[in-house]
């Protein structure tokens, strides 16, 4: 079946109502363009479980804040469209602005205190934004399932307890991070990065790494948060938002280590802000 690309809601519905009269469950990815081999995983996620594929493209201007690139973001609708289209998918929604902010707009979906930590200091309402979106989509697209990347941790965290409290009948399915060879998490915004930008962009990775094998051989959690922001600290030319370890469910700091944990970070390098994440279970790593 070839990609269909839709951009009116009627047309979309039209063809959920198809899938779903031939029997079909209904997989969605919510994207913001400029897709690359992180937004592949999710659609060939679906496409294993033999959901009915649909990709959206919107750049959502409620998650950006002052100062951000919603501006400037990658818009690369051709270039996404030929990897939906060779990934398999079946429908590639790309909605107008007024389908998903109607004239009038008003309400906003505001997260809980899974937002307060993290990103959420240094990005003011760009989880609200996300929330909002997301359950506009949510209700636009109607799936069954909805496929996300790890690499975006907290955002997977918040949009899984808006769906429990929220009572949305879906699934919540995080896909693994893809990286480069070198390490670098995928994302969109790696397109901003200069050569030599790129490089030091590395010592993210590098950080997560080192506290995650310091973790590993029992060493302490003040102790692995203390390597991982010297690691980053030398790196000229970044500048550090955060690193921490925390529950991978609640997203608390921890003190003292426990089975499951996950490594987080973010960091700006010139105009460019990236995050990282490594999850672990030291029940598992330890054995």
């Amino acid at each position: 079946m070839a990609l269909e690309t839709v951009t009116s809601v009627e047309h979309l519905r039209s063809a959920v109502a198809d899938a779903r009269s031939a029997n079909r469950t209904i997989g969605f990815i919510p994207t913001m363009g400029a897709l690359h081999a992180g937004h592949l995983s999710l659609i060939e996620a679906a496409r294993r479980n033999g959901d009915f594929t649909i990709v959206s493209i919107f750049v959502n201007p409620t998650q950006f804040g002052p100062g951000d690139d919603f501006d400037r973001y990658p818009r690369t609708l051709d270039a996404d469209r030929a990897i939906c289209d060779a990934a398999a998918a079946q429908v590639l929604f790309v909605p107008q602005h007024e389908d998903v902010y109607p004239k009038g707009d008003q309400t906003r979906v505001r997260p809980g205190p899974l937002a307060d930590g993290l990103c959420g200091p240094f990005r003011p309402g760009h989880f609200e934004g996300v929330c909002t979106v997301v359950a506009k989509l949510f209700g636009l697209v109607q799936p069954d399932v909805a496929y996300f990347g790890q690499k975006d941790a907290q955002q997977v965290a918040i949009i899984r307890r808006m769906v429990l409290d929220l009572r949305m009948p879906l699934r919540i399915e995080a896909c693994p991070i893809v990286r480069e060879p070198d390490g670098l998490a995928l994302s969109s915004r790696n397109a901003y990065l200069e050569p030599d930008q790129r490089r030091r962009s590395l010592c993210l990775y590098q950080a997560l790494t080192t506290g995650r094998d310091m973790l590993r051989a029992g060493e302490s959690v003040n102790d692995a948060v203390a390597a991982m922001r010297e690691r980053l600290e030398r790196t000229s030319g970044v500048s550090v938002d955060y690193v921490s370890v925390v529950d991978p469910d609640s997203l608390d700091p921890v003190t003292d280590t426990k089975s499951r944990l996950m490594v987080a970070g973010a960091i700006r390098i010139g105009s460019c802000r990236l995050i990282d994440n490594v999850l672990m279970d030291l029940s598992v790593d330890r054995e």
